[in-house]
């Protein structure tokens, strides 16, 4: 089993851990929509880049009521 030859100081440590805090996620606006979302994600609404990609069970149901 490895052992560490001398003890790692406060100072190493410190400088080990400032590496291992969680950054924020990035976070886009559609625009289309306004929405927030992760970045390379598609929005809950459906829109991709300001385009509608997938069709929600809000639209289906929509496109329904509409016939």
């Amino acid at each position: 089993m490895a052992v560490q030859k001398s003890r790692k100081t406060p100072s190493k440590r410190g400088m080990h851990r400032s590496h291992s805090a969680l950054a924020a996620p990035a976070i886009s606006i559609e625009p289309k929509s306004g929405e927030t979302h992760s970045r390379h994600r598609i929005s809950r609404d459906g829109f991709y880049r300001g385009r509608k990609v997938l069709q929600t069970k809000a639209d289906l149901a929509a496109s329904d009521s509409d016939e």
